[in-house]
């Protein structure tokens, strides 16, 4: 399927949820993660701050057990044109944007260009790893500013079963994704 297709699928799909059913299904994603990476101490993540009003994946359960785990955690904010990492910490001041998002109030760019794992939002990912977000491109530059040894983690209340037919030549890949029900690898046998 063409991506324009697959985004409006899964984006209607996702509004059908129930808030309950989101969130069950947001907490055994989060096990899955878990269960799968054990991220250690000191580790650096990279995570996403859900948009309440697309129903996206409730991240706010992972960066309460990064931070209580002394996991370093940075998300992503939107400033002019570009997507900056801000470092949070229990004390990070944060405020409402025009989209709905929580975002720090700092503007302050930490530069980090080296994360463990950076947990990416998505509206679809087929079983080769191809994501299909919101059509800006934000994520595509981060994942060429960073590390390649960043693994790179799709979070989706979906499992893939269809293919993304029109995959662009700046299109990056992700490494895995997490459903409720399994943990994808798209390294073929490089890990």
């Amino acid at each position: 399927m063409l991506k324009a297709e697959l985004r409006k699928k899964y984006t209607q799909k996702r509004k059908a949820l129930s808030p309950d059913e989101a969130f069950l299904l947001s907490e055994k994603i989060f096990e899955n993660f878990i269960q799968y990476f054990k991220p250690k101490e000191s580790e650096k993540v990279h995570v996403f701050i859900p948009i309440p009003a697309r129903k996206e994946i409730d991240t706010q359960i992972f960066i309460q057990y990064f931070l209580a785990h002394n996991i370093r955690v940075y998300v992503p904010k939107i400033v002019g044109d570009k997507l900056i990492n801000i470092e949070i910490s229990e004390d990070t001041v944060f405020e409402t944007n025009n989209w709905g998002i929580s975002e720090p109030v700092s503007n302050e760019d930490s530069g980090e260009k080296y994360f463990h794992y950076v947990i990416t939002p998505l509206l679809y990912c087929d079983k080769k790893g191809n994501r299909v977000g919101y059509g800006k491109g934000f994520y595509d530059s981060l994942f060429q500013s960073i590390s390649e040894e960043t693994k790179k983690i799709g979070v989706n209340y979906f499992d893939p079963d269809e293919y993304v037919d029109d995959v662009w030549e700046k299109d990056i890949p992700l490494d895995y994704l997490v459903t409720a029900t399994e943990v994808l690898s798209f390294l073929s046998g490089l890990e």
